[in-house]
């Protein structure tokens, strides 16, 4: 499980967002439970997103599935990449900066 922050001035539809990217990423529609939203896609088992208590995070939690192919995976994980740059309007790069940053502050 991991917790996302998201970009100033991109929390105020987060929810509305967060449906809109699964779908658009990796198209399908989400499946809404008690916490937030599911799916299930490629080389993932599950795929859970939920807003941080404040609204101005996401928690994401996966399972993976091992037994799939390579290409599946690969598909897979630059879709997931691409969902967590739209979410959370950071790159890549950004989110890296910012989780080691915020390690070297504990």
């Amino acid at each position: 499980m991991q917790e996302y922050p998201i970009k100033r001035g991109m929390t105020k539809d987060l929810e509305t967002r967060i449906v809109a990217e699964l779908k658009s990423c990796f198209g399908l529609e989400p499946e809404k439970n008690a916490k937030g939203y599911r799916i299930k896609f490629g080389a993932l088992k599950r795929l859970d997103v939920t807003m941080g208590a404040d609204g101005k995070s996401v928690i994401i939690d996966t399972e993976s599935d091992m037994g799939v192919s390579d290409e599946v995976i690969i598909d897979t994980n630059k879709r997931f990449r691409k969902y967590l740059d739209t979410i959370t309007g950071f790159s890549s790069k950004e989110r890296i900066k910012r989780a080691k940053s915020s390690v070297a502050e504990d």
